[in-house]
């Protein structure tokens, strides 16, 4: 066994710890008004790699807003948002190379612009039409991409993390030079994927890097009402992975985290845990509403914190942004995203036949017999179906 107990004479009666006294630190180098924080040690990310950050996150936040919009005017039947946690993404996915495996949840849209996800690529599948990756089989935000090294996202909740420390693991076998960046929130570390996949990790080494992004709600549930501990990093301790706690709205101290924990985990080959501590400014999903659960005010104090307006402001004190170019970039991608709405609205949808291709090598009976009788169904109503 590896359990080496430190063992204490028993002169008085048995002392149990609970981990409440447990406090974890978060990193910060940031200042609000975009200044460094006092004693603060500056990670490398150079001028054009920032610009290309700040432009990524600028262009999700614009994109959710147009299709916030899209879904209330009813041209698109579902929506989420990455509103106030671009920073948590962007700094960790710019950390990691173009080989190193992304498996997300459903708010990393930035992975995918980063990566170079364009947006026809974006519109097609959130409209489901026969452009879309995924031949309109996946909802709406299920984005994927083998060319970029995304797995097509799933909608159970934390099914990736156990399949991530089994990629990554599948990695360490092979050799790679890379490792498995899986995102999730801390809605999902409740479900027992969670502890399946850190505990698969741990034992076996898996160069994965898991990123919990702590946004305070899990839906409506707030994090009070989900463990009792301080947060989810003391979880990966628990499991002896190496785990950092960052401000998410901090770019800087998300992406300082985030290449040092692909440096572990490649070098050494082990798995890591970062968790971001952010806001999930917009409601969970288009479903949602959040005045429900919290106020106003609570919302105000994140949105003084929004983690664009900080790199903004950290931009300009570098010289390497301005109001000018920012207003001319909010122009441009406005039009670009209304543009390519408009395509992707009008184009057709898939073949009715692709339902059922591409999972097994000859489809079976069981499929075929459903899939006469969709047919069937479709040519006795026809004035229902616009296939």
């Amino acid at each position: 066994m590896k359990i080496a107990p430190n063992v204490t004479p028993a002169k008085r009666p048995p002392e149990f710890q609970d981990g409440s006294s447990i406090r974890l630190p978060s990193l910060q180098i940031l200042n609000q008004d975009g200044s460094v924080a006092a004693g603060a040690n500056m990670p490398d990310l150079p001028r054009d790699q920032a610009r290309k950050v700040y432009s990524d996150m600028l262009y999700i936040r614009l994109l959710d807003e147009r299709m916030q919009s899209a879904q209330r005017q009813g041209r698109l039947s579902f929506y989420m948002t990455c509103t106030g946690e671009e920073a948590s993404v962007a700094g960790t996915i710019a950390a990691f190379g173009a080989q190193d495996m992304v498996m997300a949840q459903y708010r990393e849209q930035l992975a995918l612009r980063y990566r170079g996800f364009t947006t026809a690529q974006f519109m097609n599948q959130l409209f489901g039409n026969i452009e879309d990756l995924g031949k309109g089989r996946m909802m709406p935000v299920h984005y994927g991409s083998r060319e970029l090294n995304i797995m097509t996202i799933s909608s159970p909740l934390a099914t990736q993390i156990p399949q991530a420390a089994g990629y990554a693991y599948g990695q360490k076998l092979k050799g790679k030079d890379a490792c498995t960046l899986c995102y999730f929130g801390e809605g999902a570390a409740s479900e027992g994927d969670f502890h399946a996949g850190l505990n698969m990790a741990a034992v076996l080494n898996c160069p994965v890097v898991f990123v919990v992004r702590n946004n305070g709600y899990a839906i409506s549930t707030p994090c009070s009402e989900q463990f009792a501990t301080d947060g989810i990093a003391p979880r990966g301790l628990g499991y002896g992975i190496k785990t950092i706690r960052v401000d998410g709205n901090d770019i800087l101290a998300v992406y300082a985290a985030s290449v040092e924990a692909r440096r572990i985990a490649i070098q050494e080959q082990r798995p890591v845990l970062i968790e971001t501590i952010s806001y999930r400014l917009g409601a969970h999903s288009t479903s949602d509403d959040p005045s429900g659960y919290r106020n106003k005010e609570e919302e105000q104090i994140w949105r003084d914190k929004d983690p664009i307006q900080r790199m903004k402001n950290w931009m300009i004190a570098q010289r390497w942004w301005d109001e000018t170019s920012d207003s001319d970039l909010q122009k441009s991608y406005r039009t670009e995203i209304l543009a390519e709405l408009k395509l992707a609205e009008q184009r057709d949808k898939p073949p009715l036949g692709d339902l059922i291709t591409d999972v097994y090598k000859s489809v079976p009976s069981h499929l075929l017999e459903q899939f006469q009788a969709l047919e069937a169904h479709i040519a006795k109503y026809p004035d229902h179906y616009s296939v």
